[in-house]
């Protein structure tokens, strides 16, 4: 079980004022007194402004280190046995063989674009698992590993960026909402859920998925203030994975984001988002806390965009190759691998049954994709409203009728 505590961070963390230490302080031997958030460290200047100085990055809630030693967190504490150790390792490589063939699949022409997960399966599968039926997830347009922790067919999820339908999953079903790419506009969703099922006195929560990026937009800040203001059962879980799509964390935020949280009036916490175990201990007891009407939470689980933005876009262009190999040593599947195979909690067998599992998804996969058969140019009008409108109706009937002229026409 996780521990949780849910008290607001002292307030000189969240004011501390970001200024470099006098120099006739130093040069008086004084002791300078700061604190965790207001120790600094100089970046590049942004644009129209002097040269920031941000605070030291704070220590990640971890309980499973790169190398794959297991350690133990003050707050969190997570009690898993054999099996479900195992399921979480299988999740973890079932998942990115899925991004890993649909990567492939885009670039062979047979999907219209993929924004991949790769390196942030750990976030993603922690998250997901910490969820329990009744709860709802609204996801961004990359949170394949949730997904797939709450049921959802891949197929379904392909269906979508291959341009056959607009998602082929029921979020009833499945506790799921469909992709969202405007970006932020998901946490408006989440919090109006949330305040929908607090008034229906529901003992579930939500959890709204977005980017670091999406923490500049204008929706996510609306969302957060009412979320507060209501107290609303929302846990608010931002992958912040670096870059956006192509602008480094320093150059979007003077503060950690995870301090953002303070200035809304509900905790946040930040979590290392490729250890699976972190994840899940402390999305669980965010979670528990929103059930027990205790509020949001913001967790941050700090990780890394291992591929592109999307298939459109070129990483190289943006930043350097060592630093996707430091990041490479981080790696979220391997350190639970080494865990399993040190602690005897799994054997050769087993790994080698998971990989043989994931061949046989990433085949279905490709499989089923490029059989997808075509829908007809008039379904875009069934998916609008449940009833049809005389205005839709008549619009449907000028498309058949402009598809129509081109039979036998030689065209």
């Amino acid at each position: 079980m996780c521990e949780w505590r849910h008290t607001r961070a002292p307030r000189d963390v969240h004011t501390a004022r970001f200024e470099p230490a006098t120099p006739a302080a130093a040069a008086d031997g004084e002791e300078e007194h700061v604190s965790v958030s207001s120790a600094t460290e100089v970046v590049d200047p942004v644009p129209g402004a002097g040269a920031p100085h941000l605070p030291r990055q704070p220590d990640l809630v971890q309980l499973l280190t790169p190398e794959g030693e297991r350690v133990e967190h003050p707050q969190y504490s997570l009690d898993l046995d054999a099996e479900e150790l195992r399921d979480l390792y299988r999740d973890l490589v079932l998942v990115r063989r899925w991004d890993v063939e649909a990567t492939a699949l885009q670039r062979q022409g047979e999907l219209g674009i993929w924004a991949s997960l790769l390196g942030q399966e750990a976030a993603q599968v922690g998250a997901g698992r910490a969820l329990q039926p009744g709860d709802m997830a609204f996801p961004t347009y990359r949170e394949h590993g949730v997904a797939w922790t709450r049921g959802v067919d891949p197929l379904h999820v392909m269906s979508l960026f291959r341009g056959v339908d607009n998602g082929g999953w029921d979020p009833v079903a499945t506790a799921f909402n469909l992709y969202t790419v405007v970006i932020g506009a998901q946490t408006l969703h989440a919090t109006g859920y949330a305040m929908g099922v607090q008034r229906d006195g529901a003992e579930t929560a939500v959890l709204a998925f977005l980017g670091d990026g999406a923490t500049s937009q204008g929706e996510v800040n609306e969302a957060m203030i009412w979320a507060a203001s209501f107290s609303a059962p929302v846990v608010f879980f931002c992958q912040n994975n670096q870059y956006a799509i192509s602008v480094p964390l320093e150059r979007q935020s003077r503060v950690p984001l995870y301090q953002r949280a303070a200035g809304f009036g509900f905790p946040g916490v930040r979590v290392d988002g490729n250890d699976v175990l972190a994840v899940l201990a402390v999305t669980r007891a965010a979670l528990a806390a929103a059930r027990e009407g205790q509020g949001p939470t913001f967790v941050e689980a700090f990780t890394y965009r291992m591929g592109a933005h999307t298939t459109s876009d070129d990483p190289t262009r943006y930043r350097l190759a060592s630093e996707l190999e430091e990041w490479k040593l981080r790696d979220p599947i391997a350190r639970v691998k080494a865990y399993l195979a040190r602690s005897g909690v799994a054997d050769a067998d087993f790994f080698t049954a998971v990989e043989a599992e994931a061949d046989e998804l990433a085949a279905r996969i490709r499989r089923g994709t490029t059989e997808m058969p075509d829908p007809p140019g008039t379904a875009m009008f069934e998916q609008v409203y449940a009833e049809q409108t005389p205005h839709l109706a008549a619009q449907q009937a000028e498309f058949e009728a402009y598809q129509a002229s081109f039979q036998g026409g030689g065209h």
